[in-house]
């Protein structure tokens, strides 16, 4: 059976971006937050927390595609959602010390109380089944997350992580049952308005890292060394863009107007969103703590970061490419592969020399994407 997709694509609204624009703030608080706690407890937290404030943002946006934002109720809840989302987000700071309410409060209402309303109100049966399976998974994650705020700040990432594993394993399951799953081939879906949305949810937070380069360039003004570094970063984060948006992007969209069960393809790219922006938070960690211990003689932790994030958000595109289109994933794994060798070694080589070594291997990718994209465009 061939999916009932819209006849016409719907534009992004402004309500939409200006929900997004929330997540701004969640990429940089996820960043200060490594920062300051460059351990491997530290990016445990990190990774519990990206995992919940990006789930916000997958499941309102997946909600949104299915209810329609132009409905006075859909609208609603995602101006709520958008107000939960930014305590949710600010909680981050401190989620871990001595104020964690602020952040697991906001961010499961964020998630139950759609998923309720969507329960009574989806248009037809099959979304409604979808959405009640949606909250009795949530009913499980719930407990772990309350008991865990209650506990002492030493105990708390035990039962957080439990809480945010099930919620990332709902999601990547798409939330099913046994002997319940939904049909997704069945339902109406406007595949292309979703792929708009992660396009410009990426460019947000690219957008987003950019700035932390900017904070540090005004911090250090007058500092030949970490103004070169930070240009560099920069020339990385280009090559970073490019290698979606050349050509990527175009595929993705005729994989999706030509499958036969687009929720699912867009469930994959959905599902990829975690992995970029883990990588993009990896990549800002390193770069504002590399900049700012430029003239050290190692590079230490950030270095390792500043290469490991973007190998993370390449692996995490070549997963989807993999999966969905079956071509452009090779180039990815290859380049990710090389990314983590170089960090490796990172952790011992000077910043000027760290920074170099990742404007080289992502320069040669973006070529290649480039060369690439030349030839199918003039074939």
């Amino acid at each position: 059976m061939t999916a009932q997709r819209t006849p016409d694509a719907r534009a992004v609204s402004p309500l939409e971006l200006f929900f997004d624009l929330v997540f701004v703030l969640a990429l940089g608080q996820l960043t200060h937050h490594l920062v300051a706690h460059l351990t491997w407890r530290g990016a445990a937290e990190t990774l519990v927390a990206l995992i919940a404030v990006v789930g916000i943002w997958t499941f309102t946006t997946f909600e949104v595609a299915m209810l329609d934002i132009e409905r006075r109720g859909t609208k609603a809840v995602t101006v709520v959602v958008m107000a939960l989302g930014l305590f949710a987000n600010a909680g981050i700071a401190h989620a871990f010390d001595d104020s964690p309410w602020l952040f697991v409060i906001p961010m499961l209402a964020a998630l139950i109380g759609p998923s309720a309303y969507a329960t009574l109100t989806a248009p037809n049966a099959p979304l409604r089944a979808h959405f009640g399976r949606v909250l009795i998974w949530f009913a499980v994650s719930t407990p772990f997350w309350l008991i865990g705020a209650a506990m002492a700040p030493d105990a708390r990432l035990a039962f957080w992580a439990v809480g945010a594993a099930i919620d990332l394993v709902g999601t990547w399951l798409a939330h099913p049952l046994p002997g319940h799953r939904m049909r997704s081939t069945a339902l109406s879906f406007d595949a292309e308005h979703i792929v708009e949305r992660m396009r410009l949810f990426l460019i947000i937070m690219l957008g987003e890292t950019v700035l932390t380069l900017g904070r540090v360039i005004a911090d250090h003004h007058d500092d030949a060394l970490i103004l070169t570094l930070a240009f560099g970063c920069f020339l990385a984060l280009v090559c970073l863009w490019q290698m979606y948006f050349a050509r990527a992007e175009q595929q993705v969209v005729d994989h999706l107007t030509g499958s036969a069960d687009p929720i699912a393809a867009v469930h994959i790219g959905l599902s990829a969103i975690y992995g970029v922006v883990a990588g993009l938070v990896l990549f800002a960690a390193g770069a504002e703590t590399l900049l700012a211990h430029a003239h050290e003689p190692a590079a230490h932790v950030a270095g390792v970061l500043i290469l490991l994030g973007p190998a993370v958000y390449l692996l995490s595109q070549a997963f989807y490419f993999r999966r969905e289109t079956g071509t452009g994933w090779i180039p990815r794994v290859v380049g990710a592969a090389v990314l983590c060798v170089a960090a490796a070694a990172a952790y011992w080589l000077p910043a000027w020399l760290v920074v170099l070594t990742l404007v080289v291997i992502l320069g040669a990718l973006a070529i290649q994407f480039s060369r690439d994209t030349t030839r199918a465009t003039t074939g």
